[in-house]
């Protein structure tokens, strides 16, 4: 029994991000110059952590990684970009598409069995979901709680859709020297090093406050305790 969890464990959402966003996004910004990998192996290369992750999850989960599909995307936007050597503001606008469509997908999921709010926020690598269904069951409080999940999910997009406005912002004030310049590949650098302070803790804040909003209205509607709610570290 303990092998057949174990072998079905979700990946974290902080390996997700690693492996198929910041890793990549380091090695594009910073190693795809002449004097490390060049463009075409730092494509190859980035492109290889969300494709090796999204296979490897795929094997064991028998469904795609909306992260690794989310992150193959994303490096080939950004590796076409530099391989083509277009303007700045190219970059400019796929840095602020990518967490639009985040946003927009986060929407519509709102609308269909598998809401994205369960894949961020309220899933069993944070949160004792069965605990909590079942006294949410108990209560008769199912049905009001999915109306706050869809207050979270509205909450959720809002922050993907700072994050995207942010980046845009960012993009077009940092970048500005001739695509294919050495000036450029240093500017990539600096905006992923601005990209947390200006960038990521707005948008943290922003799922902070959401967390909190649905922890609250956890303990009203089921009597738990936050322990009873919060999973084990």
């Amino acid at each position: 029994m303990p092998n057949n969890v174990a072998s079905t464990k979700k990946p974290s959402i902080l390996a997700n991000l690693g492996f198929n966003i910041l890793i990549p996004t380091v090695i594009l910004s910073k190693l795809s110059g002449d004097n490390y990998l060049g463009p075409v192996y730092g494509v190859l290369v980035a492109l290889a952590f969300p494709v090796i992750y999204g296979m490897r999850d795929y094997f064991r989960a028998h469904k795609p990684n909306f992260f690794s599909i989310l992150g193959v995307i994303s490096v080939i936007l950004t590796g076409s970009m530099s391989l083509l050597k277009l303007p700045p503001h190219y970059i400019a606008i796929k840095d602020a598409a990518v967490p639009a469509l985040l946003g927009i997908a986060t929407l519509i999921s709102i609308y269909t069995r598998y809401p994205l709010v369960r894949t961020f926020l309220y899933n069993d690598q944070i949160l004792q979901i069965e605990k909590v269904s079942a006294a949410l069951r108990e209560h008769n409080a199912t049905a009001e709680f999915e109306r706050h999940l869809t207050v979270a999910s509205y909450l959720v997009a809002g922050s993907f859709f700072l994050s995207a406005t942010l980046n845009y912002i960012l993009a077009k004030m940092i970048l500005v020297s001739p695509p294919g310049s050495t000036e450029l590949a240093q500017e990539l650098g600096k905006m992923t090093a601005l990209s947390f302070p200006v960038i990521a803790l707005p948008c943290m804040i922003v799922l902070a406050g959401t967390m909190y909003y649905l922890l609250n209205n956890i303990q009203k509607l089921t009597r738990l305790t936050l322990d009873d709610i919060v999973q084990d570290s």
